[in-house]
């Protein structure tokens, strides 16, 4: 494989990383376990140490530091939403993560939702305190946006809840087509785009979407922030989110009992001290992703993610798992089970013997792998900024000798993990167990 990462790539911290192997030799680490957390970009990390020294409260502070922060955090909003093309009248709010945001909507939507059996967790469960109705999606995609009508017509949602990819098969799904089948139907559409934001441009004015949500750690900025984007209506009627101090504008006793006069969105929605640092840093990869998200981010990841599915695909015993049959795109989302191993095994020996990350288990989506694997578990691959083409060479080679001769360590089951028995490695290189007088963490 010939291809070599662009220059244009922006550069993420700790792709130089070397871990130890059970065998005692060192290698440099193949993290590919980006779509549950990728590395922060090493703009991130220095715009983040930059505002340290300035870190302070912000909003009723006088002082200058507070000035300063409040400042960073209002342009970070804005940062963040012109990168997901928010129009004029959207609203930006900050949470922990694609989870908090959607549960934020939950307490916002005014109706029924419909969503898709293919989604997140994140996406499937936020909606259990309303009327939630969950459509099977089909082998094709479009049998799936009629099967997706037919809920509309029949269930009357007020908003229609999909992903922008899926976190298990890295498909994508034609939002475009299911934002202008929802609204005709009078329905308003969100988007779960934790996977899809990190490979390709989202754009909510472009596609008519209502709202979106992402989870910075996904997007190179792993500083616990999120972000829920969309129309205001909905959110300023909204009960507050997280009730407390910067929520309100007035709060008064009288009678034994509050009478409370909310702020409007974002703030009604961000009670209590805002997590700055995870916000400017989210605004940072923003900046950083603007100028290759369109162009050199999919050409590299698309060419990686390729030659993995096309390797795997032609491994004996090897299952690539796919929820469609005429998927438009997918992002670089890789899950295969190898029918001779358990998932978690395969797992363990990739990182053990190896070097390499992955995920095993059920990737927080039950029923689209009990739909792929008949409720077993999977393999996830999934690719980044930066992952190298011989990362995925590494990756095949050992997933191919792994089918061949098996796991060269032995392993066991502990607290429903598999994990090397013996392990020699040492689980705690950064010695924070020493430093805080406990035993050390390396077995």
């Amino acid at each position: 494989m010939t291809a070599v990462l662009s220059p244009a790539l922006p550069p993420t911290v700790g792709a130089d990383l070397e871990v130890p192997l059970v065998d005692g030799r060192r290698v440099r680490y193949a993290d590919l376990d980006a779509a549950a957390s990728a590395p922060p970009l090493r703009a991130v990390a220095d715009h983040v140490a930059e505002v340290l020294p300035y870190y302070a409260s912000v909003h009723r502070g006088a002082g200058y530091t507070s000035r300063v922060c409040t400042s960073l955090l209002e342009s970070a909003r804005d940062t963040v939403g012109h990168f997901v093309g928010s129009r004029v009248d959207d609203v930006v709010v900050f949470t922990r993560n694609t989870t908090d945001a959607l549960a934020l909507l939950a307490r916002a939507v005014p109706g029924p939702v419909l969503t898709l059996d293919l989604e997140h967790h994140a996406t499937l469960l936020a909606w259990r305190h309303t009327e939630h109705h969950v459509v099977a999606a089909r082998r094709t995609v479009a049998a799936t946006l009629d099967a997706l009508r037919e809920g509309v017509r029949t269930h009357r949602p007020a908003l229609v809840a999909v992903t922008g990819a899926s976190n298990v098969t890295g498909e994508t799904l034609p939002l475009t087509a299911i934002v202008e089948l929802a609204h005709a139907a009078g329905a308003r559409v969100a988007i779960d785009a934790a996977q899809l934001a990190p490979h390709r441009r989202v754009d909510l004015a472009a596609l008519g979407a209502d709202y979106l949500a992402l989870s910075g750690h996904k997007l190179y900025a792993p500083y616990g922030a999120g972000v829920l984007v969309g129309r205001r209506d909905w959110l300023d009627a909204a009960p507050a989110h997280l009730a407390g101090g910067g929520a309100v504008r007035s709060v008064a006793v009288a009678d034994g009992a509050t009478d409370t006069a909310w702020l409007p969105a974002p703030q009604r929605h961000e009670g209590g001290t805002p997590n700055l640092l995870g916000a400017v840093a989210l605004a940072a990869a923003c900046r950083a992703l603007e100028p290759v998200v369109d162009t050199v981010v999919p050409a590299h990841e698309r060419a990686l993610a390729a030659r993995l599915r096309d390797s795997l695909s032609d491994l004996p015993g090897v299952r690539l798992l796919e929820c469609f049959d005429d998927a438009p795109d997918q992002v670089a989302v890789v899950s295969f089970d190898v029918e001779a191993l358990p998932a978690g095994l395969v797992a363990a020996a990739l990182s053990a013997e190896f070097g390499i990350g992955v995920r095993d288990g059920r990737f927080c989506a039950h029923p689209l792998l009990d739909r792929l694997t008949g409720g077993g578990d999977a393999v996830r691959a999934s690719l980044g900024l930066a992952t190298v083409p011989e990362d995925v060479e590494r990756l095949i080679a050992a997933v191919a000798r792994l089918v061949e001769r098996g796991p060269g360590w032995t392993y066991a089951q502990r607290d429903g993990r598999w994990v090397p028995t013996p392990d020699p490695r040492d689980l705690d290189p950064l010695r924070v167990g020493a430093r805080d007088g406990l035993p050390g963490c390396d077995r």
